[in-house]
């Protein structure tokens, strides 16, 4: 049996109708409320980034700077109540603020081009000193948080102290440890732990020639009086034929010549 052709009864292409009154308006409503909506929370995304807290609790505060006062001269550095506050030497002018939220400043450390501060929480940083423009760097002093709570010590006194002009380097002393940080980029450069038995005291500590003598006593009688005191510089404790490795510092290791000698 032959197949038979099968006839479309199906009849020309019916036009297609034209759309309802007003529906071209919705289509474009339907497409216009999201991108309005887009352009409104543009904002709020924004707003929303830069509320982000700071990290470490960071609040720096940069002031106008007041007519007459010299451009070139540095700020002189102080604490008041929670901040640490550089202003105009001669007319008392603030010229920046810092705060750290829920800490306050125990000690600071004016040097050219460097403000150091010690919080409360044991934190050490540095804050470019002339117009405040940023904070350096930050530094977390281990088991010091608590050992600044107590009055042995004395608000932070001795804490923080220069090792070489200039402040290229700086050692931060606690009962534990005295830690040695290079200040350009606040890089750990040593740590000399104090002697079993005995303890750094940072508030009897002072600077004599090139090196930096600090209290060290120990309990007992058994240890002889120069062994509770250490002199230390910016390359580590000074002992009788070290040879130091050096901080990366090539303006101090072309001074000291070809020779590798020890220093000290």
């Amino acid at each position: 049996m032959s197949a038979l052709p099968i006839e479309s009864t199906a009849g020309p292409a019916a036009a297609a109708p034209p759309p309802p009154r007003g529906a071209s308006s919705r289509r474009s409503t339907r497409i216009a409320l999201p991108v309005a909506l887009a352009l409104l929370a543009l904002p709020l995304v924004t707003a929303a980034h830069h509320s982000r807290p700071a990290p470490y609790g960071d609040r720096l505060v940069a002031h106008a700077r007041v007519p007459g006062t010299d451009p070139g001269a540095a700020p002189a550095l102080r604490t008041t109540g929670r901040a640490v506050q550089a202003y105009e030497p001669r007319s008392g002018a603030a010229r920046w603020t810092y705060t750290r939220e829920g800490r306050r400043p125990l000690a600071v450390l004016a040097a050219p081009g460097h403000a150091f501060a010690l919080w409360s929480d044991g934190l050490v940083t540095d804050t470019e000193r002339d117009g405040g423009g940023s904070v350096r760097w930050h530094r977390a002093i281990p088991e010091s948080a608590g050992w600044l709570r107590t009055p042995a010590a004395r608000d932070g006194a001795g804490v923080l102290r220069p090792l070489t002009p200039g402040a290229r380097m700086l050692a931060v002393v606690t009962p534990r440890r005295i830690a040695a940080y290079r200040t350009a980029d606040g890089d750990l450069r040593w740590v000399l732990p104090a002697r079993r038995g005995c303890a750094f005291e940072p508030a009897r500590s002072l600077r004599r020639g090139g090196a930096l003598l600090v209290a060290q006593p120990c309990a007992g009688t058994a240890a002889s009086w120069t062994a509770q005191v250490v002199a230390v510089d910016d390359l580590g404790r000074i002992v009788p034929g070290r040879t130091p490795l050096g901080n990366g510092d090539l303006e101090r290791g072309g001074q000291r010549g070809a020779g590798g000698g020890p220093e000290n």
